[in-house]
């Protein structure tokens, strides 16, 4: 069983990949990637073929389904939860047949154990007269096929039933979709079977694809739904039946088939298949290049260039194992070479290529979520994560500049003499004013195109778009062919930028048509995704024929031959990147199923209450703290779908009640961001583990470094709840670039007291002082609050002399207590806008309050229907305890001055030690 040769084989390349020995050959990395991203077994010949079908099937599937073709033709329509069905019967059969089961005692005792402890669950919670004899002749089934092992190079005829098994529990839902309509509620046993052998399924298969946490957190939800009864009294509920766990969790929509797998179906899929067909294309590899070309000369260069391509690469790529194989084998052996010991030099990878999955267009899977859980376009999404993202990158350069300057490294000989620096920055002004030309001659263009050719305007814009490309491509036919050159070679000088970039300009194209279609015509992620894969299609079949011709090559079938082998590489690596992310949705629905089940939210939220003392402050650090203990072994997405669903509603509640109108989009942001963490958190960040099996340092040390990095990107969530300016919410374009240029200010000077290190080597004092400086430019409110407070008490009897001094369309803050709507006793902020009117009684009136005054109390007396009242959460009988009337403020931006000043103190102290002592490098 364990003692198979070839998985002891498998456990040396993992044991290795945790520090054992060196970095692992390029071979061996591929293994490694491939265990964790798209399924580590190896197999060949008819079985490999036939698995390439499935996954082109699954590729083709996801392509005809987000397409306008099924609607134009009438046939191949798939509703939902039909789409859902089909989706995860793919990821369930490809998980078994591609991800041979760990081979620890840990993990087969995981797999016994799970399949026994539900079997009797699941029979302990049948109700009278339900049959239950078969459900341990399952749970034995699941376990003997845990027994019986796991080999990486062959599928064993157990482990065919299994991932034939699993994806027929998964179809079950499409072929009998009518009958299972006619009897919501009411499950027949044939409907027992099958939910209670997929769930088991579903959770061996998360063991296989993802790891023992997420397969253990689902499990103690399955567990928590049946045994409420016997919880703690403060999570306690009357616990759920099989037949209502059964209805729940997989004959309807509430559970596995819920939001998370209908967002993997519906979004994920054509966004992770874009990227895997542009990666195949070349454009990985053309961004490193730019990136090397532009960067490499400056200090710390390869490491500034690792950042600047992974920020490219993050532009399609939501994983950031992939990103870090991708960029990390050409830039940390070249981070190596300039200086960087392996840890910081992997560390630089993880930190910038875990960014990606905040970068936009193309973020993280649990972005797409939000669309459906926050109820806001994807476009809106992008909008608010885009400043974040950007100020996070700039502050990641600065970081590794600082490194530089510490360790007295220099760049890469550049492979050109430059022109002087007017010359450069006209020429600068120059690129930028033409591309903004073109942007605007392309954007009123194509907005003349659409009226006046409604019905051919697609394939006027398609016409477009293909002259564009062939002419880029004939400009890149004049360059040469850009290679991925060995790191490991003595480098002489970098490659030239105009040639590099020229070569696949491109490459661009499709980037821009996904970008126009999310940004401009504002269609669906799953449209805009499926115009974006097909132009890339489009471009992966045409591209080397094309550059053939243009070249004169005569070898022209051949180029054919390798555009279609090109497109099947695509599309199967798509769809077998897709498999973890389809199986860790449709798993994390296990939980939020549950939690809608069990009620165990608002549980949850009165111990969080009761913890955090009802402060705001400590509530987002028990949800920082949460997410980054779930790091540790879920993936991202499952990771934002548990604590979204747990917290996300607790943090609004508590901010309302703190007076702090937190909008959902933001909450939901900050748990998105303490989640992309989990692939850096030691023990088990999966992309330290992978950078360090590239430049053969200790992973645990690479992922301390690079969270150390990464403090960046866990401050900003913290900064925006406080200041949604960050997140562009209510302002102006001329607000949101003065925004960003103070924000991003502010986030150097964070990112220069973290490494130590400003102009100088940070005194302890300095360090507090940069610290200071950069919250005063994040917050400037908090200070101004402090002198010159924006609200004044007044007597809750003095309400409507309040109201009446109050300017109309400002707020008055209410401090109310009443009972919720379980009629427990609360106390929160109600916010109310003033409406017009002659006396204080009549503005409150247009707002939609009436009170009245009961033995010295403000009493709430009535609140109109759908009034401006009524949203803030007031209603009948409620106590004014507290009234706040906004007064004048002077300008929060003031406090600019001060922490200005002090910033130029401490450029004038580090400036002078400067001049005194000449500095002496220190090791990286």
């Amino acid at each position: 069983m364990t003692n198979d040769p070839n998985q002891q084989q498998a456990a040396a390349v993992e044991a290795a990949a945790t520090g054992d020995r060196g970095g692992l050959t390029q071979a061996e990395l591929d293994e490694l990637v491939a265990s964790s991203d798209t399924g580590g077994r190896g197999a060949f010949g008819p079985v490999g073929i036939f698995l390439t079908c499935v996954a082109l099937a699954w590729s083709l599937f996801q392509l005809w389904i987000a397409s306008p073709i099924p609607f134009m033709v009438g046939w191949g329509v798939f509703n939902d939860t039909e789409a859902r069905s089909i989706h995860l019967a793919f990821a369930m059969f490809l998980a078994f047949a591609a991800f041979p089961a760990t081979r620890s005692g840990f993990q087969i005792g995981l797999g016994i154990v799970v399949p026994l402890v539900l079997a009797v669950l699941f029979m302990m919670g049948a109700k009278d007269g339900t049959v239950t004899w078969w459900i341990p002749i399952v749970a034995l089934a699941v376990m003997v096929a845990v027994l019986l092992g796991s080999p990486k190079d062959r599928i064993p005829v157990w482990e065919w039933a299994l991932a034939l098994v699993g994806a027929l529990a998964a179809l079950y839902l499409f072929v009998y979709y009518r009958e299972i309509s006619g009897r919501v509620g009411a499950p027949v046993l044939q409907d027992f079977v099958v939910a209670v052998i997929g769930l088991m399924l579903l959770l061996e298969a998360t063991r296989r694809a993802l790891g023992p946490a997420l397969m253990i957190v689902a499990s103690v939800f399955l567990i928590y739904t049946v045994l409420g009864p016997y919880m703690p009294s403060i999570i306690s509920h009357k616990g759920n039946s099989l037949s209502e766990i059964v209805n729940h969790q997989w004959i309807t929509t509430e559970g596995v088939f819920g939001i998370a797998l209908g967002v993997s179906t519906s979004f994920v899929f054509l966004f992770v298949l874009f990227g895997s067909l542009l990666d195949r294309a070349g454009a990985g590899n053309y961004f490193i290049q730019v990136a090397f070309s532009l960067m490499g000369h400056m200090k710390g260069g390869p490491a500034k260039a690792a950042v600047v391509s992974s920020a490219m690469t993050g532009l399609i790529s939501g994983s950031s194992i992939a990103n870090v194989v991708t960029t990390g084998t050409f830039t940390i052996p070249l981070m190596k070479k300039v200086g960087f010991s392996s840890e910081k030099a992997g560390a630089v990878e993880v930190a910038s290529s875990v960014n990606g999955q905040i970068m936009p267009p193309v973020m993280g899977a649990a972005a797409f979520l939000m669309v459906e859980y926050v109820g806001i376009p994807y476009f809106d999404v992008v909008k608010h994560a885009f400043l974040p993202a950007v100020i996070s990158y700039i502050a990641l350069v600065y970081i590794v500049h600082l490194e530089a300057l510490k360790a007295g490294m220099e760049g890469l000989p550049r492979a050109y003499t430059p022109k002087p620096i007017v010359q450069r920055l006209i020429g600068m002004a120059f690129t930028i004013a033409a591309i903004c030309a073109l942007s605007f001659i392309v954007y009123y263009g194509m907005g003349w195109i659409r009226p006046a050719f409604p019905q051919t305007a697609g394939y006027i814009i398609f016409a477009f778009l293909t002259a564009v490309y062939v002419g880029l491509l004939y400009i890149a036919s004049k360059e040469k062919p850009l290679e991925l050159d060995d790191p490991n070679e003595p480098v002489t000088r970098l490659p030239l930028p105009g040639p590099t970039i020229r070569s696949g300009l491109h490459f661009i194209l499709p980037v821009v048509v996904l970008v126009w279609a999310l940004m401009v015509d504002r269609l669906s992620p799953g449209l805009s995704a499926f115009w974006a894969t097909a132009y890339m299609i489009f471009i992966l079949l045409t591209q080397r024929p094309l550059t053939a011709m243009m070249r004169g090559d005569s070898a022209f079938g051949a180029a054919v031959r390798n555009g279609v082998a090109d497109l099947i590489d695509g599309l199967e690596t798509g769809a077998r990147n897709m498999i973890g992310i389809g199986i860790a949705t449709a798993t994390a629905g296990i939980i939020v199923g549950a939690v809608s089940q069990t009620g165990v939210g608002s549980a949850l939220a009165d111990v969080v209450e009761v913890l955090s003392g009802g402060n705001i402050l400590a509530i987002l650090f028990l949800t920082a703290i949460l997410s980054l203990i779930l790091g540790m072994g879920l993936p991202t997405t499952a990771n934002y779908i548990v604590v979204s669903a747990l917290l996300a509603p607790v943090i609004v509640t508590l901010g309302q009640q703190n007076g702090l109108i937190v909008p959902l989009i933001a909450v939901h942001l900050f748990v998105f961001y303490f989640g992309i963490m989990a692939d850096v958190t030691p023990p088990v960040g999966l992309a330290s583990f992978a950078a360090a099996a590239v430049s053969g340092g200790d992973p645990i040390r690479t992922g301390l470094v690079a969270f150390f990095y990464s403090l960046r990107t866990a401050a900003l969530p913290f900064l925006f709840i406080f200041n949604t300016e960050l997140l562009l919410i209510e302002v102006t374009w001329v607000q949101g670039i003065f925004v960003f240029v103070v924000a991003t200010i502010a986030m150097l000077l964070f990112a220069a007291a973290t490494q130590g290190w400003f102009l100088a080597r940070n005194r302890f004092y300095e360090t507090i002082a940069l610290l200071l400086v950069a919250f005063t430019l994040f917050r400037p409110g908090f200070w101004m609050d402090m002198v010159a407070p924006p609200y004044t008490e007044e007597a809750p009897t003095e309400l409507a002399a309040a109201a009446l001094a109050t300017p109309t369309d400002e707020d008055l803050r209410l401090r109310v207590a009443g009972v919720n709507d379980l009629g427990d006793p609360i106390e929160f902020v109600a916010i109310l806008p003033i409406g017009e009117g002659a006396t204080g009684e009549e503005r409150l009136e247009s707002s939609g309050l009436i009170l009245r005054e009961a033995d010295g109390k403000m009493m709430v007396d009535d609140v109109l229907y759908d009034s401006a009242a009524a949203k803030a959460g007031l209603d009948w009988d409620q106590t004014v305890l507290r009234v706040l009337r906004p007064v004048e403020q002077p300008s929060k931006y003031l406090m600019f001055i001060p922490a200005l000043l002090l910033l130029g103190l401490i450029v004038f102290l580090q400036r002078g030690r400067n001049s005194r002592a000449v500095r002496k490098p220190v090791t990286a």
